[in-house]
């Protein structure tokens, strides 16, 4: 053939493949055009989808036994390949890589980070490119305070985040937690928990960002903005859930998923208000309780009603695990194909536990009780959540990614600096910080000063040897060669046959300073044994540590165990002696404030805690943190929370506090001047701004955490006398002064009123600043 035939058979073989590219491409379809607008592909999937796939969409199930591990190679289990393959295969997997004594997945057989990655990539091939669609998997992951996986950067929980008083901080945690998160191929995070936590008896209060509506709100806001990003979708970000709708955190009795025992009013203006001002997360998780005997898992009213329409969400609603089935056991459904029906038509649009809509929405489609436009608007709202996060275009991770992300140092200072901010110091009689030169020998004493698990809190996995430093490792890092440490646990959280109490006394008695490290624990271990909703079970027929986390509600704040004695014991000695707490609730903290030396609580600082708690002691870092839970005297004062009306004291006993709710100690001193404001009238379209002369009066910087509280003076409704409306952390050197400015609008002073609307009223207020809730200045101004 000559050269020029040759050259022209090439070009029309060229101008034929490209024919064809251009009529594949032309024949893609639509929901498979990255540039198509998401609704119009949205609806193109739906419009090829059988009713199976449909409600397929609809599973969550949970994960961890979705994958096969052999020495370090991963591949799908027997068990994801048929459920793949099924009619009704599953649009989202729960907790795949969850480690923890209820999954049985150990360090020995769970995924470190890059099998993580190695293992969803793996399972997401099999939907992408071996099922008719090729719709991915959304895979969703514990996220509370870090990725519930190994390997995974643990951070304090969430009352230790929200003490830092620092928004920006957490939102940083946020982001470090959804990069090593998204790293590993998952891309819904269950976080943050924004329940207003009112009862310490209830179990998961370790887990929220304490009582205050206006604190929850802010920092639930902070956390979405890491965990999302400017929106959903930003690359190398997670999806965010807000957990849990709604009222969850006041159970009756403290007993959790108890029935919640609220006013409309009460509800919308306090416990809803978190959920609304981080209403911009992607999802938001249902909750297991009932409110006036409707359960929240099925209330059309709370979820499309107020969720959707008042507060603009426009994300996917997921249930808790199993709450749809629980509709039957909370008797307002006969069978699960009512249940389905309930939780369908109220909104809900994934089934955690994949029971009742896998069982139940065929048989309510075919009683009538649902409609197949009822499910597609579901199926909708997943498939535009997959959409959204770019899933169809890049559903693959680098597991090289995986593992350099988990080993961040800097993910680690964060803990650390968490922990430091939201570690509190409740008392000091002047021996904090600590001097290194005037010590010899240091005792240290209790059954969480070494423990590794009980300072990580619930929602945490198996921990490789060196990656948790416990109050014990902190101080050795921290105090010279020279200071002899000497540590006996002399008791442990629950158990009475631990007993090394007179080793703990004889070693007081010897040192120069003891820290006598008490509380609760959280952590699981693999003799407990788990409810279906993955709670763990109080009844056990050995006694753990475990006094806190899902499930372990408790009737009183007293010190478990024989930790009182220890304590007791200790501070007869008449030595020195620092106390922490380590807990995930307000437990009773009487005789340290009494008798200790110095008192601080450290809620569960994570992995980091004993660096932090170390860093205080010895004044490397200035405490910071204040209470954003309040500290009862009793149990019998519950509940106790500052914004209540009408408390007076008990024939027996003060009904004050122990400590207010926004209390903290520093190194140093401050002075509040008077709150001066801009103006004394405040119109529809005004401002008024206040503003308060903060002065460090010590020898020391430090930081003074200014909080701003308002008074509506007659309102349309009994309102709170008092109710934070604004904070900001000041640094200040010695001597220096700083005027500390917050501005309101009338939009900052609405609340819903009778009929629900929110607006604010006009007439009398009085702003007040201070340094906790329960020392404040005020100037009134009116609102016309």
């Amino acid at each position: 053939m000559k050269k020029s035939r040759i050259v022209a058979a090439i070009a029309l073989g060229a101008l034929a493949m490209t024919v064809m590219a251009g009529d594949a491409e032309a024949k893609k379809p639509v929901y498979k055009d990255a540039g198509a607008p998401i609704e119009k592909r949205v609806a193109d999937l739906v419009g090829r989808m059988t009713v199976d796939e449909k409600i397929g969409q609809l599973l969550c199930p949970m994960g961890w036994e979705m994958y096969r591990r052999v020495d370090n190679k991963v591949t799908p289990s027997d068990t994801f390949k048929v459920l793949s393959q099924r009619a009704m295969a599953p649009g989202s997997y729960w907790a795949v890589l969850r480690a923890d004594p209820w999954t049985q997945r150990t360090l020995a057989n769970g995924l470190d980070p890059r099998m993580s990655a190695e293992a969803l990539n793996a399972l997401q091939k099999e939907a992408v490119e071996n099922t008719r669609l090729g719709i991915p998997i959304l895979f969703a992951e514990e996220c509370a305070h870090g990725h519930m996986a190994i390997g995974s950067t643990v951070m304090p929980t969430g009352l230790s985040m929200a003490s830092t008083f620092d928004t920006e901080l957490i939102r940083r945690a946020g982001e470090a937690v959804a990069t090593e998160t998204r790293t590993k191929g998952a891309h819904h995070a269950y976080g943050p928990v924004i329940d207003l936590a009112r009862d310490p008896r209830w179990s998961r209060m370790e887990e929220g960002f304490g009582e205050d509506p206006m604190l929850s709100g802010a920092f639930g806001a902070a956390y979405v903005k890491g965990l999302q990003g400017d929106s959903v979708g930003t690359p190398g970000r997670t999806v965010a859930t807000l957990k849990h709708f709604a009222a969850y955190g006041i159970p009756q009795g403290g007993l959790n998923g108890a029935p919640a025992e609220v006013g409309k009013i009460a509800l919308f203006n306090e416990h809803l208000r978190p959920f609304r001002d981080a209403a911009a997360a992607g999802t938001v998780m249902t909750s297991y309780n009932t409110i006036d005997g409707v359960p929240t898992t099925g209330d059309k009213e709370l979820i499309d009603g107020t969720l959707r329409e008042r507060f603009g969400f426009d994300g996917a609603v997921t249930s808790d695990l199993f709450s749809i089935d629980g509709i039957t056991g909370a008797g307002t459904a006969g069978d699960l194909a009512e249940a389905a029906a309930q939780a369908l038509l109220a909104g809900v649009d994934i089934d955690l536990g994949a029971n009742a809509y896998r069982k139940g929405l065929p048989e309510a489609l075919k009683r009538g009780l649902v409609t197949e436009a009822d499910i597609d608007r579901a199926v909708a709202n997943v498939l535009r959540l997959k959409m959204r996060l770019g899933l169809f275009e890049n559903p693959y991770v680098d597991p090289d990614k995986a593992e350099s992300a988990s080993a961040d140092p800097a993910h680690g200072e964060i803990a650390r600096q968490i922990a430091r901010e939201g570690t509190v110091l409740l008392k000091n009689n002047g021996i904090l910080p600590l001097d290194p030169a005037s010590l010899r020998r240091v005792a240290v004493i209790g059954p969480n000063a070494a423990n590794v698990y009980n300072q990580l809190g619930d929602y945490t996995a198996p921990q490789p040897d060196g990656h948790v430093v416990t109050v014990l490792e902190g101080l050795c890092r921290a105090l010279p060669e020279s200071v002899k440490i000497n540590y006996v646990k002399g008791c442990g959280i629950r158990d009475t046959t631990e007993n090394e109490i007179a080793q703990a006394v004889a070693l007081a008695r010897d040192a120069d300073l003891t820290v006598l490290v008490v509380g609760g624990s959280s952590a699981r271990d693999f003799r407990t044994s788990y409810e279906a909703t993955g709670a763990a079970s109080a009844s056990q027929n050995y006694v753990s540590d475990m006094d806190c986390g899902e499930g372990f509600d408790r009737a009183t704040l007293s010190l478990l165990g024989l930790q009182q004695q220890l304590m007791e014991s200790v501070l007869a000695t008449g030595r020195p002696v620092v106390v922490v707490y380590i807990a995930g609730r307000p437990l009773d903290m009487n005789r340290a404030a009494e008798s200790a030396d110095a008192l601080l609580c450290a809620w569960y600082p994570g992995q980091e805690g004993g660096n932090a708690i170390a860093d205080l002691l010895l004044g490397k870092a200035e405490p910071s943190g204040r209470l954003c839970v309040t500290i009862p005297r009793n149990v019998g004062q519950l509940p106790v929370y500052y914004s209540q009306r009408g408390r007076h004291d008990y024939t027996d006993m003060s009904a004050s506090p122990l400590y207010p709710f926004g209390y903290g100690l520093g190194y140093t001193t401050f002075d509040f001047g008077d709150v001066t404001l801009d103006s004394d009238t405040m119109t529809e379209s005004g401002t008024v701004t206040a503003t308060v002369p903060v002065t460090n009066t010590g020898a020391r910087k430090g930081v003074a955490v200014v909080q701003f509280y308002i008074n509506d003076r007659v309102a349309e409704v009994a309102r709170a006398p008092k109710e934070l409306i604004g904070f900001e952390r000041v640094e200040l050197a010695p001597g220096e002064t700083r005027n500390v400015s917050l501005t309101l609008s009338p939009a900052d002073l609405a609340y819903y009123h009778r009929d629900l609307t929110l607006k604010a009223d006009k007439g009398d207020f009085t702003i007040m600043a201070g340094p906790d809730s329960s020392t404040l200045r005020g100037a009134p101004f009116t609102l016309r």
